[in-house]
């Protein structure tokens, strides 16, 4: 039970990377466009977080400082503030997508227009910010994210061809859609399974946490189950969507078309679990977010910060927070749709991805910060290789999204 506990800081961040707003409908589209022809590029991204993450992980648990604090220290302030100001832009906007993520999610449940629930979402995110404590906040929103196994469930409910299902995904095609569009959604799907907050809260989360090196088992099997249960996720949706939405020719573009094959299999009681699940993981990726553009500020200028510290002695960390939120909000009223903001934010998050993963890499090979705890061979190569991957999802991504127009 203790090592299950401890698994929901990987659960929650995963959720949040793996299934945030822009995920859910582009999983869904993935599905409907290309059946399960991406099923290798979560795959991937599960690989790629989950080795980065456990090293970010063992940075916070070794030294007792989270990741971006040592990147400032190690790569110096000017490089640290490259990254701070692009990460943070990213994951501020990011934040106002999953504040509408959330909103979409009670205009599901309720039929009360989308805008009216906007600002209820950002209050609610900051009091949650504010004043649930960070174990009661990890376990409540990154377990209720697994409302979202109901797809999976929906599998075995459904008219499933699993054979068809398992030679979509081993020989992958372009489905008649144009090889440009299944590499865009290939680049987005990718990102979104390592974006650059996923390492911030994963580490700052532990530091949070207290982890020490007596805590290394317990963050590496937090890893190793969080972030594969997130892909697993992402992978029934891609796979639901293949089964219900592709052969009807259907695309997807709103939370109601992703809950569509949920609906067909188990009518009104899967709406109000498929309703659930989508309010309890944008919520959780909107903490996430919120916290993660938080973390990175007060690291990089030497504040104090933390849940864990009181609202009076960490003043400027959660002036950072509430300002983040107060955002996203203002971004949302806007009236600019948070779908398609996500999906213009995994583009810009794909490119600057090395600017995080890098340094992490670098970080974790410091036998000033990790003694003997740094990275052994075979996670050095998989590093080194997975760091290549990241290389050319970033250099790719602007192209592939003018020249498809966004994957049209």
């Amino acid at each position: 039970m203790r090592k299950l506990l401890a698994a929901t800081l990987g659960i929650l961040s995963a959720v949040g990377g793996f299934v945030d707003i822009g995920d859910l409908v582009a999983a869904g589209q993935a599905g409907a466009r290309f059946g399960m022809a991406h099923a290798w590029v979560l795959l991937l991204g599960v690989v790629a977080i989950c080795a980065y993450a456990e090293m970010a992980g063992r940075i916070a648990a070794v030294t007792g400082r989270a990741v971006f604090d040592l990147i400032r220290e190690r790569l110096g302030a000017r490089m640290a503030l490259v990254n701070l100001v692009a990460s943070y832009l990213v994951t501020v906007i990011t934040l106002a997508a999953e504040l509408g993520g959330v909103a979409l999610a009670l205009r599901l449940a309720t039929g009360v227009p989308y805008l009216l629930w906007v600002p209820v979402a950002g209050i609610a995110v900051w009091l949650v910010l504010w004043r649930m404590r960070f174990p009661v906040m990890e376990r409540v929103f990154g377990l209720a994210g697994l409302a979202l196994v109901v797809f999976a469930v929906a599998l075995f409910w459904l008219p499933t061809d699993w054979a068809a299902l398992g030679r979509g995904a081993v020989a992958p095609d372009d489905s008649g859609q144009g090889w440009g569009a299944y590499w865009f959604v290939a680049v987005a799907l990718f990102a979104s399974t390592v974006s650059p907050y996923e390492v911030f809260f994963f580490s700052s989360g532990g530091v949070e946490e207290r982890w020490s090196v007596n805590d290394l088992a317990d963050a590496r099997f937090s890893v190793l189950v969080g972030f594969p249960i997130g892909g697993f996720l992402a992978l029934s949706l891609i796979a639901t969507a293949a089964v219900v939405l592709r052969p009807a020719g259907l695309s997807v573009d709103s939370l109601d078309q992703v809950a569509h094959p949920v609906v067909l299999a188990f009518g009104g009681v899967g709406l109000a679990v498929a309703a659930l699940a989508f309010f309890a993981v944008t919520f959780g990726a909107a903490l996430e977010t919120g916290l993660s553009a938080a973390y990175a500020a007060a690291q990089y200028f030497g504040w104090q910060w933390g849940k864990r510290v009181s609202p009076r002695e960490a003043a400027r960390f959660h002036t950072v927070l509430l300002v983040s939120v107060l955002l996203g909000v203002l971004l949302l009223l806007t009236t600019v749709d948070p779908v398609t903001l996500t999906e213009y934010m995994l583009i810009i998050s794909a490119v600057a991805l090395p600017l995080t993963y890098l340094p992490i890499l670098v970080v974790a090979n410091d036998r000033t910060y990790l003694g003997d705890r740094v990275n052994g061979r075979a996670l050095n190569l998989l590093g080194a290789v997975l760091l290549v991957v990241i290389l050319a999802a970033s250099i790719v991504a602007v192209p592939l999204a003018i020249g498809t127009r966004m994957g049209q």
